[in-house]
């Protein structure tokens, strides 16, 4: 597994940052740029409700290797508010800001494996995971 790559969160600049990492990592595995485009706009999503909610945070890239199949591993976390209902925010249509609520779930659309974990008062992680067709 190759080394980690970790890009602070803080503001809409670091949003580009990372989205525009997303997509370098997704080239130099081989993806198509149908996915690598899937992956920069769910890297953007989580980046952005990082900014929106928590104000900052983290992600951290990872390359995986699953029987010769390569993948990336997007790791977002910040210590905000939480989540205090997940299966609610992860629901079409519902928002606590205003938006249109289709960010986490309209994310775990454009990945192969999604996760979320969310304590109130502690934090977010959201971990998503591509892999090369």
């Amino acid at each position: 597994m190759a080394a980690e790559v970790k890009i602070s969160i803080e503001s809409e600049l670091d949003i580009v940052t990372a989205r525009q990492k997303g997509r370098e990592l997704a080239a130099g595995l081989g993806f198509s740029g149908t996915d690598q485009t899937l992956l920069a706009t769910a890297i953007s999503e989580v980046a952005r409700n990082i900014v929106s909610y928590a104000g900052r945070g983290e992600i951290v890239f990872t390359s995986l290797n699953e029987d010769g199949r390569p993948g990336i591993m997007v790791v977002a976390q910040d210590q905000g508010p939480g989540i205090s209902n997940v299966e609610q925010a992860m629901r079409d249509g519902y928002s606590t800001g205003n938006s249109l609520g289709v960010g986490l779930p309209g994310t775990r659309r454009l990945v192969d494996d999604f996760a979320l974990a969310s304590t109130p008062g502690v934090g977010t992680t959201v971990t998503l995971k591509k892999w090369r067709r």
